[in-house]
């Protein structure tokens, strides 16, 4: 929203629906590229790497995606952002509102995200959330239940 207060505010351009999609549409692929990164940095970090080399590696991974999207929509938008041809300075505001939008949230996406994923996670290790008691990495793990040890768990015929 920074980028698109920013990019309204440097063009001169009012806030109305227009803008208003264009921040819309804005948001949904920032935020899609963000799942995608800390997807990606979660992912590596299961894997066994620290949290700053999962973050960076990562980053790394989605770089190109990433800065691949921002520039399809900027270049996209850039027409009707111009506003050249007559009749064109209504849709004006919604290119205006992306353009801004894209350029400080991949900023952001790239640069804030990782060192946020650093931050949070903090230096330890990933531990499971299961509950199944099949599960070797749970807590509730029963090994003679997962070998199929039928003196711990009586079965239906032995309850009179």
């Amino acid at each position: 929203m920074t980028g698109v207060a920013a990019a309204l505010v440097l063009t001169k351009t009012t806030l109305n629906i227009e803008s208003f999609m264009g921040s819309i549409m804005c948001i949904g692929v920032s935020v899609s590229n963000s799942v995608m990164m800390i997807t990606f940095m979660n992912d590596r970090w299961r894997e066994g790497m620290p949290t700053s080399q999962a973050a960076v590696v990562g980053a790394a991974g989605r770089l190109r995606p990433i800065i691949m999207t921002a520039c399809a929509m900027t270049t996209g938008m850039l027409p009707m952002a111009l506003a050249l041809e007559e009749g064109s300075q209504m849709q004006a505001p919604l290119g205006r509102a992306v353009i801004g939008g894209l350029v400080c949230s991949t900023l952001c996406t790239l640069l804030v995200l990782p060192a946020l994923f650093r931050l949070l996670i903090g230096p330890g290790r990933p531990a499971t959330v299961s509950i199944d008691p099949d599960d070797p990495e749970s807590p509730a793990f029963d090994a003679n239940h997962a070998h199929g040890d039928a003196s711990a768990h009586p079965t239906a015929e032995t309850h009179p």
